[in-house]
């Protein structure tokens, strides 16, 4: 079974427990590390995660992957986190739970948006554009988006 196969077949293991108990499953990463693989998998919620939120999706995935046979026999090592900053927003729940923050948005026509995110919907996101306004954007417009670091925000 490829790698693919693998992962696509975890994620629909993992998706609906995890949800039950509150959480949404952002990624599945498989990769192979020696004699072992790797499984990343990363867990969100609206308000962000928690320490003890991984702690229960850590036991619950675990739990999960021990009840079926889509790890097979080769060991792996099991890491679940959460989302770094540096992910791609690309449903509308990542526009939701990242309200308020600074965004760098690539459009398909080619331009390039940044702005605060005031707030979004399932089909478009509001941006407090740099320089003042607001901008609308349709979600099927957007080619990529990244939320910005900010180190020095001052708090308006």
């Amino acid at each position: 079974m490829s790698t693919d196969q693998t992962r696509d077949r975890l994620a629909g293991v993992l998706t609906d427990p995890l949800s039950a108990v509150g959480l949404d499953l952002e990624a599945v990463d498989l990769t192979p590390a020696g004699k072992r693989r790797l499984l990343r998998v990363a867990v969100d919620k609206d308000g962000g995660v928690t320490l003890d939120d991984i702690a229960d999706a850590t036991k619950e995935v675990s739990r999960l992957l021990d009840e079926s046979d889509v790890m097979g026999e080769q060991p792996y090592t099991l890491e679940v986190t959460s989302p770094g900053v540096d992910r791609p927003l690309t449903l509308p729940r990542h526009w939701r739970r990242n309200a308020g923050r600074l965004v760098k948005v690539a459009l398909r026509d080619g331009r390039t948006v940044t702005g605060r995110v005031t707030s979004s919907d399932d089909t478009s996101v509001a941006l407090d554009v740099e320089g003042g306004g607001t901008e609308q954007v349709a979600l099927a417009d957007v080619a990529k988006a990244k939320v910005q670091v900010e180190f020095n925000r001052k708090e308006s």
